[in-house]
């Protein structure tokens, strides 16, 4: 049979079954498979929202999109070239999603009348038999009578232990098509296998199954290649967003000199940095899995005071139960890392998809004047600046500071360029470990230019003090109903958050002229939607910018600056609005708003639409 090959420059693929096909560990094999290759890749993942959703059915759906280029690539993508089906329902919830003429590989056994009648369609009716897809290029593939051909010789295994296999050939066949190799796999099935080799077996040989399926079936004409990426220099991983986020906080550990204590209780999608951290005790990391939210915060503020790095995750839900004792911190002055990884909400919401819900929360979320800076990772590589930089801010100024990142980057991965350590800002903490010349006694509450408190360590001889949720006396500490110490205390701990934004860096555009007429303004997860959206205007010419924060409170000092230059601001959210509602307030503009609450992310095509509206 002759095979043709063909260049591609740019895939979407998208594997899409039950929540027990596999369908996350198949898209995680063929990223790191990618991204071994040297080509630039976004994922996204989609979990079902129940743990253990009815098989067979739209909710149980579990997807996992990659989108891999010779380019570089900062979105994975708006509609898929390549969907695979494992069932019928996960062919209802994608189709939509599926370009015109694209590629559908639909698992035949998925598509029989039970899988039909619990996918809600109608009696009788089978999209891979009625024409529905014409428009699409069907492939028709019994991926489950063909994995457990495969393993008729295994006869200690079940037929549920067979057809657990079945996407091993799915992936092998994927991996044919892609012109790729399965070494990266079977080192990674012998790894987790190792000890198991029935099971390691019976995976490796249904994952040559599919590769020679591919090979040799009528069905597939036509293999694929995309090329490398052209980077940068430098030896790069795949990386998740919470993978780099809790790389950065290990990192500004060693930097600073401070044993990282995390105390905090699982929640989706914040767990898997509790799971990450807890791999590194080598490194000096304690995880304290705690009964509940407040017992995880209130312990990494106990150890914050004893001189640790305290740091506690959460999502929506959790940072409200966490917000008593983020105004205690806030009233000690102690340096805390809060990371929030937001999701839809309110409430328990939509525990495993996308939001930028947190916003306001993380701003105003807590009784009295209780100011607390905020920082935002753009990408799941950025992740890991964003971590050490706000352990920086935390240890440098005494506050607890507010970390957020969403499912969206929590889960997705991109290549992620390998920092050196030595080109890593230094994180310089300065215990007071005695009294100063001419004090008598210690004054906890004593400033320095930057308006910070001194850091003392419980047992450290002469600096015994007491610390509370009252407010205190300016200098001493000593707890004061004073109203006029009040409003001076209220006032001084803003000024000191304020007070921040001399010691961080300008704010810059990412792209366009300096002035123009639309100012794409955003922050967290929208980023690369926005910077493919105004990259294609600037293309054709628009005079379109773009800008991303990732300082929140405080703004750069030149944020004003930059907005004023341009005749029309538009700050797309994953939310209902609440950026935009800040920048009206703090720098009185008709900023108008883009928003999605979908539980999925903003696409180019959608930005695209509402930047030329504003044109």
């Amino acid at each position: 049979m002759t095979r043709k090959e063909e260049l591609l420059q740019d895939v979407v693929i998208k594997f899409a079954g039950d929540s027990g096909d596999g369908m996350q560990l198949t898209g995680q094999q063929f990223t790191n498979n990618t991204a071994l290759l040297g080509i630039d890749l976004a994922t996204f993942p989609d979990f079902p929202a129940e743990i253990r959703a009815p098989i067979g059915t739209l909710p149980g759906v579990s997807g996992f999109q990659l989108r891999f280029s010779s380019d570089m690539v900062y979105t994975p993508g708006d509609h898929c070239d390549v969907l695979v089906a494992m069932n019928a329902a996960a062919l209802k919830v994608n189709l939509k999603s599926i370009k015109p003429g694209g590629k559908i590989i639909a698992n035949v056994d998925g598509f029989d009348n039970k899988n039909l009648r619990l996918a809600n369609y109608p009696d009788g009716v089978n999209p891979l038999e009625d024409g529905s897809l014409d428009a699409y290029d069907l492939t028709t593939v019994d991926v489950t009578k063909l994995t457990r051909e495969a393993l008729k010789d295994f006869t200690e295994l079940g037929t549920k232990e067979r057809d657990r296999a079945k996407n091993m050939f799915v992936l092998g066949l994927i991996y044919w098509m892609y012109n790729r190799t399965l070494d990266s796999t079977i080192d990674f099935l012998t790894e987790k296998f190792g000890k198991k080799p029935g099971i390691l077996q019976s995976n490796i040989k249904v994952l040559q199954a599919g590769y020679n399926y591919g090979d040799t079936t009528e069905a597939f004409t036509t293999r694929y290649k995309v090329e490398k990426a052209r980077m940068k220099s430098g030896l790069y991983r795949s990386i998740m967003g919470n993978q780099a986020l809790s790389m950065g906080l290990i990192a500004a550990s060693q930097k600073s000199g401070l044993p990282i204590f995390l105390g905090t209780y699982p929640i989706t999608p914040a767990s898997d940095i509790l799971h990450e951290l807890s791999k590194h005790k080598a490194f000096g990391v304690r995880t304290f899995q705690a009964e509940d939210e407040i017992a995880g915060i209130t312990s990494a503020i106990g150890a914050s005071y004893g001189g640790s790095l305290g740091v506690t995750t959460t999502s929506g839900p959790g940072m409200a139960l966490k917000s008593e004792a983020m105004g205690l911190a806030v009233m000690l002055e102690i340096p805390l890392l809060i990371v929030n990884i937001q999701r839809g909400g309110p409430s328990t919401g939509l525990p495993t998809k996308t939001e930028q819900s947190d916003l306001m929360q993380a701003y105003y979320g807590r009784n009295g004047e209780c100011p607390m800076p905020i920082i935002a990772a753009a990408t799941p590589s950025d992740c890991f600046d964003v971590a050490y930089e706000a352990v920086r801010i935390a240890v440098q100024h005494m506050t607890p500071v507010i970390l957020l990142s969403d499912g969206y980057i929590a889960n997705g991965a991109e290549p992620w360029k390998f920092p050196v350590s030595a080109e890593l800002q230094p994180i310089e903490v300065k215990f007071k470990k005695q009294l100063d010349e001419g004090e008598e006694k210690f004054l906890p509450y004593k400033r320095d230019e930057k308006l910070v408190r001194p850091w003392a360590v419980p047992g450290t001889a002469g600096l015994e003090h007491r610390i509370g949720g009252l407010e205190k006396q300016d200098v001493t500490g000593n707890v004061s109903y004073d109203q006029d110490n009040h409003q001076h205390m209220v006032k001084t701990r803003q000024a000191k958050v304020d007070k921040i934004a001399d010691y961080i860096p300008l704010q810059t555009l990412d792209s366009g002229p300096q002035k123009g007429k639309v100012l794409v303004l955003g922050w967290g997860s929208t980023y690369g939607a926005i910077k493919s959206a105004v990259a294609e205007l600037q293309a054709e010419g628009k005079a379109v910018s773009h800008a991303h924060l990732r300082y929140v409170k405080p703004f750069p000092r030149n944020l004003g600056e930059i907005i004023r230059n341009f005749d029309k601001v538009l700050i797309p959210e994953i939310n209902n609005g609440q950026l935009v509602r800040i920048i009206r307030d703090e720098f009185l503009v008709d900023a108008k708003g883009y928003n999605k609450i979908m539980g999925v992310p903003i696409t180019k095509s959608e930005l695209l639409d509402a930047i030329e509206a504003m044109l």
